[in-house]
């Protein structure tokens, strides 16, 4: 090779590595807020509790995480300790981001660790709480809930604020506590997990995230789990083995923020459950598993661009009840049916008629070139993980429930035409007037292949991406 073409090929090659070097490029930064009530408040997500919150076992906290890919394209993942988040607060808190950071919605994906201990949310979960309590009880809630508002956006601000050069790595790793509770009697569990006789599907992966800056510290970990956080049942605050996994990680890496959001687990339970030693276990185990993922030397870098997808679809609902189906359940023995029946009415009477559709929320990211994050609004069974893992990127698609708003729980066709409680019987809590159509799972199935497609032919050619069935 004569000089000339020597000089010509070296500098080629800086030019490559020079641009390879620019587009794995990421910023990142994460910062949490405590969002623990101070005054008392009622607790969310069961209906047995007859009091207020008397005590606090863990702190309850807000999270963000902003990453910015070399094109200066940003998203937020949001994590709070809470039960869920409504439509309405969520409209509203997206509404003040893109006000203070000009974030659009699709650059914000808002994750719940359905925690049940943890505050009454607005009117998450109207019928079983808020349309029941006193209003010195709604005030209480109200005033929470305005000041976490604020404190959500803010946790935002500090986060971009603390933006810096890192580099992004993932991996999976396997917990095993969650179970299939429509499969499995509680009672029984543990002489069937003995025998290896636990019945039904579930998702143990657990998918983990890690930021890194450029001194190599890390400073923030994102991980998942599909599994209920409904350990504990009584009267102290606590983000249950989701908020003990996150304080057993911050304390193993000082100056890291870890974040937790909830997979498909709305039929999944950890069991056995009741004890905050099963709790602080059930946390301690998934933070070994996240931690093994850390430890590896089989971590894959995330390069590439960050591309965020979201879309609000008109999700249907079964035949909607008549007004005098309506009225004769203000005549139930059951309450919550009774309140769910008041507020349909007032909102019929209010000149709003029952809708036979919900904007159901989808959110599908890509990554870098290799990871997909899917989230899905409501309590969205075990099923959807499982399919869409199989359909897109295998452990390289996750799927993210209790994300966006919850506003019910969502079966799969086949819980739907099991029934009980996961495939319909929850929905009077929630306020909905009746179960979902039988097309619920092929509508939000269609729309996160449609999310992925598109993402795919923007550039994102690396991820391997099937047909759905």
């Amino acid at each position: 090779m004569n000089r000339s073409r020597l000089i010509a090929t070296t500098i080629f090659l800086m030019l490559t590595a020079m641009a390879q070097g620019e587009e794995s490029a990421w910023k990142a930064g994460a910062a949490k807020v405590v969002i623990t009530p101070e005054e008392p408040m009622w607790m969310a997500g069961y209906a047995s509790r007859t009091q207020p919150a008397d005590g606090k076992l863990t702190e309850l906290w807000a999270k963000a995480l902003v990453l910015e890919d070399h094109t200066g394209n940003r998203g937020v993942v949001l994590t709070l300790d809470l039960v869920g988040i409504d439509r309405t607060l969520s409209l509203t808190v997206c509404d003040a981001l893109k006000e203070h950071y000009g974030l659009q919605r699709e650059q914000i994906v808002i994750c719940t660790s359905h925690t049940h201990s943890g505050p009454v949310v607005g009117h998450n979960l109207a019928p079983l709480h808020y349309l029941l309590f006193a209003e010195s009880q709604r005030q209480a809630v109200d005033r929470w809930v305005a000041a976490f508002r604020q404190q959500v956006v803010a946790v935002v601000g500090d986060a971009i604020d603390k933006l810096a050069p890192s580099h992004l790595t993932w991996g999976s790793g396997t917990a095993t506590f969650a179970v299939n509770r429509r499969e499995n009697p509680s009672t029984t569990v543990p002489l069937l997990r003995s025998e290896g006789k636990l019945q039904g599907p579930s998702d143990h992966d657990v998918p983990v995230l890690a930021v890194h800056d450029a001194d190599e510290n890390l400073t923030a970990v994102l991980f998942g789990y599909a599994c209920h956080a409904t350990t504990l049942s009584g009267y102290q605050w606590s983000g249950d083995y989701p908020g003990y996994a996150q304080i057993e990680l911050e304390n193993k890496h000082p100056g890291c923020v870890a974040m937790f959001f909830a997979g498909c687990g709305a039929d999944q339970n950890p069991l056995p459950r009741r004890t905050v030693t099963l709790a602080q276990h059930y946390g301690q185990r998934l933070a070994t598993a996240v931690d093994s993922v850390l430890m590896t030397s089989l971590m894959e870098p995330v390069e590439g661009p960050l591309r965020t997808k979201y879309a609000e679809i008109d999700l249907a609902m079964d035949s909607l009840p008549t007004r005098e189906e309506i009225e004769l359940n203000t005549k139930s023995e059951n309450r919550y049916e009774v309140a769910r029946a008041q507020m349909l009415l007032e909102q019929i009477d209010g000149g709003v008629p029952l809708s036979p559709t919900y904007p159901y929320p989808v959110s599908a990211w890509a990554i870098g070139n290799d990871l997909q994050l899917v989230a899905l609004g409501g309590e969205v069974v075990v099923d959807y993980a499982i399919r869409l893992k199989t359909e897109l990127a295998g452990n390289r698609t996750w799927v993210a429930g209790y994300a966006n708003d919850v506003m019910a729980y969502i079966p799969s066709r086949r819980v739907l035409a099991e029934g009980g409680y996961e495939g319909g019987g929850s929905m009077v809590y929630y306020g909905l007037p009746t179960v979902w159509s039988p097309e619920i799972e092929s509508d939000i199935i269609n729309e996160v292949h449609r999310q992925i497609d598109v993402e795919s032919r923007s550039g994102t050619e690396n991820l391997q991406i099937n047909e759905p069935k």
